[in-house]
């Protein structure tokens, strides 16, 4: 009997412990299926939820070991890529630079022309007149090593030019059909074309590309950045100025516009030629006259002898 007892008493005890340990089993289920829920929670609030694969590959692990999958797993940014990267506030050096040879408009005569700015309506951005300028030859992609080249080449053309009196015509826009980008006034100075041509060729021979349209002599006054009205035709023939020399710019591309910086200057250095009056023949009557002061004192001295 006792034996029997302690039979049945065992097996209670090893149903009991079976039954207990199915329910641990769930216990520990329903905690991994919490710490799964959370974890997607978590990722769920953040910028990249958690995919049915991290989902699976974390059931049942501890939370160090969830996050640390999760942290291999997901592509995130890595820390401070959002910064400016080293050197970003310094100037990028440009393989080739842009760069013009022209003639600078003075201040007085840059003045004025602000003044016939002031007509511009709608989307014109009006040239600064502190920039303003009479290009002479354009050169787009410049090696660094041939600007002291551009330097040499400009002396040498520039320095037996006499100064050039340059007069200002009626204005213009280019196109002239349709919707035109750029406003601009004509210019004319005699010498100026052959300059520029000048200066195109001697580019060329240095290997140095320049622009292909023609040269046409004007100032640009406005750039048209979206729908804007034209502005009547105006002449400006009133307004003009000697100029005694040439720059070579570079130019800078801003979002504001484009900025000029002046890399050389040359002066024109040559004599300007003599006017009219100086280099005609006198007339009849004043070469007589001239001839009666020569002859004057050789008659003074004749009577000075005799007597």
């Amino acid at each position: 009997m006792t034996k029997g007892v302690k039979v049945k008493r065992s097996n209670r005890l090893t149903a009991e412990g079976v039954r207990q340990k199915a329910e641990g089993q769930k216990n520990v289920e329903g905690s991994r299926g919490r710490e799964v829920e959370k974890t997607a929670a978590r990722a769920a609030r953040s910028s990249h939820p958690a995919s049915p694969y991290q989902k699976k590959k974390t059931a049942g692990k501890p939370r160090d070991e969830i996050t640390a999958f999760i942290n291999r797993s997901v592509k995130t940014k890595p820390k401070g890529e959002n910064a400016r990267p080293p050197h970003a506030d310094e100037e990028h050096t440009p393989s080739t630079y842009r760069l013009f040879f022209a003639l600078r408009v003075p201040t007085e005569i840059a003045n004025r022309l602000a003044e016939v700015q002031r007509k511009l309506k709608g989307n014109w951005r009006a040239v600064n007149p502190g920039q303003m300028h009479i290009t002479l030859t354009y050169l787009p992609a410049v090696p660094p090593e041939k600007i002291e080249d551009l330097k040499r080449l400009g002396t040498r053309l520039m320095q037996d030019l006499p100064p050039m009196r340059v007069k200002l015509r009626g204005t213009g826009y280019f196109p002239n059909e349709g919707s035109p980008r750029v406003w601009f006034v004509k210019v004319e100075a005699e010498g100026l074309t052959e300059l520029a041509e000048q200066l195109r060729a001697g580019a060329q021979e240095l290997g140095v590309q320049t622009e292909d349209l023609p040269f046409k002599a004007h100032i640009t006054l406005a750039r048209k950045k979206g729908p804007a009205p034209r502005v009547p035709p105006l002449i400006l023939d009133h307004l003009e100025w000697t100029a005694t020399g040439g720059t070579l710019y570079r130019s800078i591309l801003r979002k504001t516009g484009p900025i000029y910086e002046p890399q050389s200057t040359f002066r024109f250095r040559g004599e300007p030629p003599l006017s009219p009056a100086a280099t005609s023949p006198p007339m009849k009557g004043e070469r007589n006259k001239n001839k009666e002061d020569e002859t004057q004192p050789e008659m003074q001295d004749t009577k000075e002898q005799s007597t």
